[in-house]
């Protein structure tokens, strides 16, 4: 009961700025804007001192209620002469406050005002900074106008500003791009969808079918272009992708299927593939770990393996040796299985045709296993056929084996999922997507080995050298049992000739027969291991 007093004694004591606050709040989470504004009528009234939490929840209630066709001119009018008031008492505002009063605009079509405001914000708002929310109400306004040109303009202002797109906002570029006939931009932003999203939603399948099913799109295109051209591209940007242009004339097929285990669709019968990261990226990925482990080891030491993959690059797969060897063993014993590091060695050697994979191991787990006779001898093996690079004391050899695999494009084996803080600080965005199709998993059951080898084919859009399209859609939308794809394609289209054969090396032909990012050269035979 005391309790109760006081707090009705705080309340009637508040401020009349803080009880305004307190009542204006209540009616937004009501969404009751006519009692909003009424408490707004009052305070201008009563000469409430009003602030931007004031203005902001005021504005925040009447851009959410314009969806409301018997509130929206209300709501408008109430918006505007608000965001005026605040205005004419020089209260700042700020992202919230554009934000709301961009989509106040934009609900009276008037997409060009609210990009203004946006534009203005770091020059008169105390340089407060865009989000996409804040773009949102421009962009989409210009696209329901079918103002082409104005919402590329919107799009390049958010990129300078560092703003990125998601899959709404390219959904929405895209369907303004195929309903004005700006082919290149629709192929530009089908790719940007398919770098942004790895399963497009029901709504953006509907605008690519809409897309593809049209008069305009069997129009464009080359029959006569340089095959070898779209194949390197294919070969640069790591499979799935060639980004060259329209490939062939004529209609297109649209239909919704499925796709194999293989990777085979089951409309058209086209082997999608396990999509790598682009060599530019690969460049970037591999410069950050070799620049981590320079600040964590002996320079030294990480130079001369630099120089020693250089002059020994054609390896298939890199082994973590003390990530398998130590695989359900004793730590407390300081247990380590050779045994299970020779089998690894040996599935891979067979499977690649007779070529050997790179073992890394710290030198201190060597000198161990030499002093076992039955140890020596496979170590002496792998030593003889190069398939073993010892770090040296005080290194830290996941630099090493992390750094090979990606520098040479290689399998690497490990159960490691690399979440450690250290490879967090690579920063890379496209750490997963080369984990994907890089990374081989192993099991010992009852003694047995078991490698789970890469998905034989990514989910994520990709465009064949053929030009086809295939295009997955994500969980809960159209098919349930099974994942949805669009399979798009054109039985009149120029039929480029099958991938680059020297492309594919014999480890990876067994994740995807027809991935072009394979690890390229061949090795002098060995002798194969005992």
């Amino acid at each position: 009961m005391e309790h109760s007093k006081k707090k009705k004694k705080k309340k009637g004591s508040q401020n009349p700025e803080a009880k305004f606050q307190f009542e204006l709040n209540t009616c937004s989470k009501a969404k009751d804007l006519r009692g909003a504004i009424s408490l707004y009528d009052d305070a201008v009234s009563n000469n409430t001192r009003l602030n931007q939490h004031h203005f902001n929840a005021l504005l925040y209630l009447c851009s959410n209620s314009v969806a409301d066709p018997s509130l929206k001119p209300t709501a408008l009018d109430y918006g505007f002469r608000a965001f005026c008031h605040m205005s004419a008492l020089a209260v700042l505002p700020n992202e919230a406050t554009v934000t709301a009063v961009a989509r106040l605009a934009a609900a009276k079509g008037d997409a060009d005002y609210a990009f203004d405001l946006v534009k203005s914000m770091g020059k008169n708002y105390n340089n407060a900074l865009p989000r996409l929310r804040t773009y949102d109400p421009a962009l989409f306004c210009f696209c329901e106008m079918l103002d082409a040109d104005k919402a590329y303009e919107v799009e390049e202002h958010m990129s300078g500003v560092g703003v990125s797109l998601e899959e709404a906002e390219v959904a929405a570029l895209l369907k303004v791009s195929a309903r004005c006939g700006r082919a290149d931009k629709v192929y530009e932003y089908l790719h940007k969808l398919r770098s942004s999203v790895r399963c497009v939603s029901e709504s953006s399948a509907v605008v690519i079918e809409e897309w593809f099913r049209g008069s305009k799109s069997s129009e464009v295109g080359e029959v006569e272009f340089e095959a070898g051209q779209v194949k390197e591209g294919v070969l640069r940007n790591g499979g799935g992708w060639h980004g060259q242009g329209w490939v062939g004339k004529g209609d297109w097929v649209v239909s919704r299927t499925s796709v194999g285990a293989d990777g085979h669709c089951c409309c058209c019968g086209e082997q999608l593939v396990c999509v790598d990261i682009d060599d530019a990226e690969r460049e970037k990925f591999a410069g950050s770990v070799a620049a981590l482990a320079f600040e964590r080891e002996v320079k030294a030491n990480f130079s001369e393996f630099q120089a020693w993959l250089e002059k020994h690059a054609s390896y298939e797969a890199i082994v973590d040796g003390a990530n398998i060897g130590l695989y359900q063993q004793n730590f407390a014993d300081g247990g380590f299985s050779i045994s299970q590091l020779d089998d690894v060695v040996k599935e891979l050697y067979n499977r690649s045709g007779k070529k050997w994979p790179l073992v890394v191991l710290h030198n201190k787990r060597l000198r161990g296993l030499m002093e076992n006779p039955s140890s020596r001898r496979l170590v002496e093996e792998w030593m003889n056929n190069g398939a073993l690079y010892t770090t040296p004391n005080g290194s830290n050899d996941d630099w090493y084996w992390l750094f090979a695999a990606v520098k040479l494009r290689c399998l690497l084996v490990t159960n490691d999922e690399m979440r450690d803080h250290i490879f967090e600080l690579i920063g890379s965005n496209f750490f997963n997507q080369w984990k994907e199709r890089h990374q081989v998993h192993y099991t010992f059951v009852k003694g047995n080995l078991k490698l789970q080898m890469p998905p034989s084919y990514s989910l994520v859009i990709q465009e064949s050298e053929k030009g086809y399209w295939h295009v997955p859609l994500a969980p809960g939308t159209s098919c349930e049992s099974t994942r949805c794809w669009l399979c798009i394609t054109r039985p009149c289209g120029h039929d480029v000739v099958a991938t680059v054969s020297n492309g594919v090396s014999s480890l990876d032909s067994q994740v995807d027969e027809n991935n072009a990012t394979s690890v390229t050269g061949k090795r002098k035979e060995r002798s194969p291991p005992s």
